[in-house]
């Protein structure tokens, strides 16, 4: 459920033409079935056709939507109406995928999934002709008086991306006619796929043209869905999602064409951008930005605004806000709920909503947000979920197990215009899983495949709360649970009145260190919206005097030095790899202790799983799910646990405050991150083979433990983490835990037979040749991996550094280790028999050949 920062989100549900539109009742009898003429795409044209009457254009044959931009559908061709009051103003044009073929999902391309945004504009041009300007808004210079303003202009001309000729002018004269229809029927970079890389994720290639059509147009006061459907080439896959180099298997299985439903939302956007708020990286939004050639007179500055709601008071009660009552804003947010939507759910939708009401009232406003049900056509025949006006939770009969919030945002000032929150049928499945496999050792209700209505009511708020909170701007905050104490979780009075996390922005779903002795209600195990939660909101829509922007940024930086001395108000971004403090789907801030106490909750459940996910008449498909998913939850833990290892915690601040920002994890830390993975994962997890589940659904006991074990060893012996535990020697010196000390843990605890002269069982067999593996993969890699270094630099993202793998201690480090442990190879082979035997002699010769120079 996770965003870019720079993404403007938009999602809108399709309708029937045929739903909008009416027929137009003008004179004319002949239809216009060629088009008058377009400039776009057509080398070598030497005139242009004339504008023509308006009836002979716009027949009585017409189909017609009233809006911003008036619509009109004559037999095959699509005309805009463009009023002179809408040229050059800004518009917003936000596309969306509405329906996608298996062969797109493979490819993680989903209903709703966003495939760009542009912003363009409508002008007049010579000869009887209408631009369309692709704007950008990356550079930017607020005073248009002055010579950078003036310079800025001359560097960055606004692409034309299209002409059209005027098909003729309204009879009022205030308006001109376009033919879209080619240009909508081309696979162009305003209305579809803005940029090549999305139809490279999604494996698609050129339009069929012969299979691409417009599917309808439909126009609102204040915005435009065009829905089309596209057929395109579709591409193999550029490499094997299992591992490897060449094509995936399933690239064979693929060829030819894929048809998708596309939408594209044209919003027109303020002709007053409101007051931007500038981000700050302690508090959590979602972002739009720009380059500023203003703020820094020696240079420029990057510039981020967060994206809100535009919130007032109204004018007479401007003077009772400012001193601190609450008022009520000018244009509350409202969200509508699908009429589509089960009735049974509505209630608990519309909660969700409007528990956000107290968060605004730290912002000095009440009755802020509210929720409520969608009109019935009966009552207001005019109203759809189309409409730019009208924000809604949309209701959608998928299997697809999720739920989203995106919003549509103004790129010049960050105001969110309107919000559709997906709301996936089987996001149901989705949350009964894991509260099942989270708190049924504690809470019987959980014991069984079909909630109640009740149980699943508070789920479902649960998950409308948090996509609520996201289309208010809020991004992930996967730190706040960090900063509760493991124990506090236990503790029923103080759980219950606090929650287990300070936000429902974070990851940290239900409360699974809570132990059956505790005695937790549920209002202990949901989470709900919390302190972090108010501050944000407080922090993001709070007036304040002044202009807005830079003019604010010291009021609200000593908003936020004072919350900063509030650990719960603490924001732990979800793009940090490495501080272990801002993880998803963990509680507390020591994960060693949190998954202690998860691991027993799951040792119970798997004991009543048979039981619990049993249903007459049915095979074992429930049981085979939820062991699948009571792994997985293990291996969450695991995760938790080895984020703690070589892990950098990140806390942005000012110079006002004092520390530093960033700092390792505290040696102590890491070894006992390490002592508790060989405890729990690299000792076999045996409780977790139990035949009596096993029996009846298709695991092999070996894969099970296989799996979780390479996940772990993939994070740990990795030159990315080595070259992480390198580079805390050379800071912290003789205070560090050194890659030396990681890799010596691992060999001894991965090795504990060849200290012991134990028998080497198959478990272990398999664990101790993943571990040899990928230590001989640093330092021989594959062909494919050997061009690429290991960057210094905190995740993926970072541009490579000098100091690499190659040339750091990375390589000598993992080489002597391959050293010490072939001698212990060779001597526990002289001593052992049979499989073991085989076993370290076949490692010892692993290691030689990776060893050889010559090879």
């Amino acid at each position: 459920m996770k965003k870019n920062l720079l993404t403007l989100a938009v999602l809108v549900a399709a309708t029937s033409w045929a739903a909008h539109a009416q027929t137009r009742p003008t004179g004319g009898t002949d239809s216009v079935r060629r088009s008058p003429g377009t400039t776009f795409g057509m080398p070598g044209a030497t005139q242009r056709a004339q504008p023509k009457p308006y009836e002979s254009v716009i027949t009585n044959k017409a189909l017609t939507r009233k809006g911003m931009i008036t619509s009109h559908k004559v037999e095959d061709k699509f005309y805009f109406e463009i009023p002179d009051s809408i040229l050059n103003r800004d518009i917003l044009v936000v596309s969306r995928i509405s329906k996608a073929g298996a062969e797109v999902r493979a490819a993680s391309g989903y209903a709703g999934d966003d495939i760009g945004s542009r912003v363009i504009r409508f002008e007049k041009a010579p000869n009887n002709r209408v631009f369309m300007r692709k704007m950008s808004f990356r550079t930017y210079s607020a005073d248009s008086t002055a010579d950078m303003y003036q310079s800025l202009q001359r560097s960055n001309v606004q692409a034309i991306a299209a002409a059209f000729n005027v098909a003729a002018y309204t009879p009022s004269k205030n308006g001109s006619v376009i033919d879209m229809t080619d240009y909508l029927n081309q696979d162009n970079d305003i209305f579809f796929f803005a940029s090549p890389m999305y139809k490279t994720r999604f494996r698609l290639g050129a339009q069929q043209s012969d299979r691409s059509y417009i599917q309808n147009v439909r126009s609102f006061p204040m915005n435009v869905e065009i829905s089309t459907v596209k057929t395109y080439a579709l591409t193999a896959p550029s490499a094997s999602p299992f591992g490897g180099g060449g094509a995936s298997p399933m690239a064979s299985m693929v060829s030819g064409s894929n048809t998708v439903e596309l939408n594209s939302s044209m919003v027109l956007l303020p002709k007053v951008p409101m007051k931007p708020r500038y981000f700050d990286p302690r508090v959590g939004y979602f972002t739009v930005g720009y380059t500023d050639f203003d703020q820094n007179p020696q240079g420029v500055k990057e510039v981020e605004l967060v994206k809100r709601w535009r919130l007032e008071p109204k004018a007479a009660d401007l003077a009772r806000y400012k001193r601190g009552e609450l008022v009520e804003p000018v244009k509350p947010i409202v969200f509508y709920i699908d009429p589509a939507t089960p009735k049974k759910w509505v209630p608990y939708l519309i909660a969700g909503v409007n528990d956000w009401q107290k968060a605004f009232e730290k912002a000095g406003f009440k009755n802020a947000i509210i929720g409520k049900m969608a009109p019935t056509a009966k009552e207001d025949s005019t109203w759809s979920l189309d409409d730019a006006r009208h924000s809604a939770i949309v209701y959608k009969p998928s299997e697809i197990p999720n739920a989203s919030g995106p919003s549509i945002a103004d790129p010049r000032s960050g105001e969110i215009m309107e919000s559709h929150i997906n709301w996936y049928h089987n996001v149901m499945k989705l949350v009964h899983d894991w509260y099942m496999i989270q708190t049924a050792a504690v809470d019987p209700r959980a014991r069984k495949m079909t909630f109640s209505d009740e149980l699943m009511g508070d789920l479902i708020r649960f998950v409308s709360s948090h996509e609520v909170g996201h289309t208010l701007g809020l991004r992930h905050n996967y730190g706040s649970s960090s900063t509760v104490d493991v124990e506090k979780l236990r503790d029923k009075a103080w759980v219950e009145a606090n929650g287990h996390t300070p936000s429902i922005m974070d990851y940290a779903r239900f409360n699974y260190v809570a132990q059956p002795e505790d005695k937790i209600s549920k209002k202990g195990l949901y989470p709900r919206i919390g302190d972090y939660d108010l501050w944000a909101i407080e922090w993001g829509y709070k007036l304040l005097p002044g202009k807005g922007g830079a003019a604010e940024i010291a009021e609200l930086n000593k908003m936020t030095l004072t919350a900063a001395q509030n650990p719960r108000l603490w924001f732990g971004t979800e793009t940090n790899p490495d501080d272990p403090r801002s993880q998803n789907e963990d509680l507390s801030g020591n994960a060693m202790k949190a998954s202690t106490y998860g691991i027993k909750n799951l040792k119970v459940i798997l004991k009543g799983l048979p039981e619990w996910t049993r249903e007459s008449n049915e095979g074992y498909e429930n049981l085979s799910n939820m062991y699948g998913q009571l792994t997985t939850q293990f291996g969450r833990y695991m995760g938790h646990v080895s984020k703690n290892i070589g892990g950098i915690m990140e806390t942005p601040k000012t110079v006002e405050q004092s520390g530093a920002v960033y700092v390792r994890t505290p040696a102590a830390s890491q070894r006992e991150a390490m002592a508790f993975l060989n405890e729990n994962l690299f000792r076999t997890p045996t409780w977790m083979l139990d035949q009596a589940v096993l029996d009846q659904i298709d695991e092999n006991p070996l894969e099970v433990v296989g799996k979780l074990q390479n996940a772990t060893l993939n994070r740990l012996v990795s030159s990315y983490t080595i070259l992480k535990l390198v580079s805390a020697e050379a800071a912290d010196g003789g205070k560090a835990y050194k890659a030396t000390d990681m890799l010596g843990d691992l060999n001894n605890y991965i090795f504990t037979e060849l200290n012991s002269n134990q028998d080497i069982d198959v478990y272990r067999r398999n664990l101790q040749k993943m571990y040899v593996d990928k230590l001989i993969s640093i330092v021989k890699p594959a062909p494919a991996l050997q061009a690429s270094a290991v960057s210094m630099g905190r995740g993926s993202s970072a541009a490579p550094r000098a100091i690499t793998a190659s040339s750091s201690d990375v390589i000598s480090v993992v080489k002597g280790q391959l050293r010490e442990l072939q001698t212990k190879l060779k001597n526990g082979s002289a001593a052992a028999s049979g499989m073991a035997k085989y076993h370290l002699e076949d490692l010892s010769d692993r290691i030689e050949s990776a060893l050889d120079t010559k090879g």
